[in-house]
């Protein structure tokens, strides 16, 4: 992505709710590389949703800024929620944020967490391998 003018703050780096937008960005694109579009997960009636979420800011970022997003979901069998690490990244290399949060997958009826995300997504994923999920 690159960082436009008009998602700086007047310090003239990106302001900082833009981080997390970015990082959520990332994590539709990796759903989608799974092979998970956001239809098919509100059709099996369930959604994402994130718990909490730490930024940690390490280089500014300014307008015209190229970067990169990670993602990588940490799972622990047997919990309802699961964790993600993401990184914020000039292409340079340079690390510009980190960004760690929990998650979980909401059953949209209930309107409660449902006992295993892994198996949700699993079963809406075509290759599931890219979440880690085998």
């Amino acid at each position: 992505m690159t960082v436009r003018g008009y998602e700086t703050d007047t310090q003239g780096h990106l302001n900082q709710s833009v981080y997390l937008q970015y990082t959520e960005h990332a994590r539709w694109e990796y759903l989608k590389a799974a092979g998970i579009e956001q239809s098919d997960i509100v059709a099996k009636g369930v959604g994402p949703v994130t718990l909490e979420q730490t930024v940690r800011y390490k280089h500014e970022l300014r307008a015209g800024d190229e970067t990169t997003v990670s993602c990588a979901f940490e799972w622990v069998p047997g919990r309802k929620v699961f964790f993600l690490r993401q990184e914020v990244r000039k292409t340079d290399g340079t690390l510009a944020a980190e960004v760690t949060g929990t998650g979980g997958m909401m059953d949209l009826r209930a309107r409660r967490l449902v006992a295993d995300p892994r198996a949700a997504l699993r079963d809406l994923a075509s290759d599931p391998k890219v979440l880690g999920l085998e």
